[in-house]
Formats: C-alpha cells, structure tokens, sequence
C-alpha cells in the first residue's frame, strides 16, 4: 500500500526556509515509498476563523479542497515557522478551517485523527524553531493525530541550505530525511490496524 503524504508548510515566503526544510524532509518519506503532495496556503485565500462568518456563510469552498485533500492521505508532514514564540497565525487558521464539520454533517477534526503527523520547523535563531515545534504538535495531538516523536528544528537556517537544496551539513540532512522516512513507517503500521 503507497502512503499518502500531504505536505504542508506554515510560511508563505518565495525562499521560505521552512518550506526547504519540509522538501528535505519529504525527501525521506519518498525514500520510503511514499506519495508525497506539496501544497502551498498562498493558494488557499482564507478568511480568519470566525464562528459567525461560517453560521452566516458556511465553510468556504477552499476549506472543502483543503478537507478533501486531507482525506485523501495516511499522513500529514508540518514545517511549522516560528513567529514571536508560536506558531504562524497562517497555519494555524487553515488547522482550524479544516477541522469544521465536512459537506455531509462528519466532524472536519476526524480528518485528523489517528493520521500519521510530523512537524519540523526551520529559523534564523539558534533554537531553530522548536518553541512553534512543540506547540504545533500539541494542537496536532489535541486534534488526535499521532505525532511521531521525530521531528526536526534547524537553527541558523539562513546559512544552513546549499544551493541545490539539500544541507550543507550532511548529518542534519540525514536527521531531517529520517523524519519523512519514520513518518512513512508509522502511517504503514497504522495503516494495517
């Protein structure tokens, strides 16, 4: 069975560090077999979650493309930018768009739940993002996927990719590959259950 794999990245930035860090990543999960799927949230114009807008005007087509997207995969894989300590505001909104009830009445959250998830994130800082790491982890728990215990932060980013992409130091782009790789694994032994 190929293992579906939506990727997502939390920074719509051109030369977006997370997204290098997430096609990195990917990379492992691809070495594993996987199918993997980029998606952009620059494509996905959203308004801001607000409970009044979807009762006056329902959940907006987009979020369906997003839902169905997500239904579609075994697995979600997360770069995750740090701003100001958490999260972007950005990832976040489409989390919380997803997660509302689908076209047929099912709860959106079920989209998430017991799917694979990894999050890696990437920053200019020395602690490379982990604060957004671990707090995107915490909503992807909540929500009741199964966040694997891998998952990478890459300090100093701005110097750490050559120009074809890959890292320049060969060991932090093992780690980061190995992420997609376990990725891959648990979504398979999941799979089977």
């Amino acid at each position: 069975m190929t293992i579906k794999v939506l990727a997502l990245c939390g920074s719509t930035r051109r030369d977006s560090l997370n997204r290098k860090l997430l096609e990195v990543a990917a990379r492992g999960a691809l070495d594993e077999d996987g199918e993997v799927t980029f998606i952009s949230l620059a494509d996905y114009q959203l308004p801001f979650y607000d409970g009044d807008f979807e009762q006056e005007y329902g959940v907006p087509e987009q979020v369906r493309e997003l839902q169905g997207l997500l239904a579609e995969c075994n697995a979600l894989l997360i770069a995750s930018p740090e701003y100001n300590g958490g999260y972007t505001a950005l990832l976040k909104n489409a989390i919380d768009w997803i997660s509302r009830p689908r076209k047929g009445g099912e709860p959106g959250v079920l989209l998430f739940a017991e799917k694979a998830a990894a999050v890696v994130s990437a920053s200019p800082g020395p602690m490379g993002g982990i604060r957004s790491m671990l707090g995107m982890r915490s909503v992807l728990e909540k929500l009741g996927a199964m966040v694997i215990p891998q998952g990478f932060s890459l300090g100093a980013a701005h110097r750490a990719f050559a120009e074809d992409g890959n890292l320049v130091d060969g060991k932090a782009g093992t780690e980061v590959r190995s992420v997609g790789a376990s990725l891959i694994r648990v979504a398979r032994q999941l799979s089977r259950q």
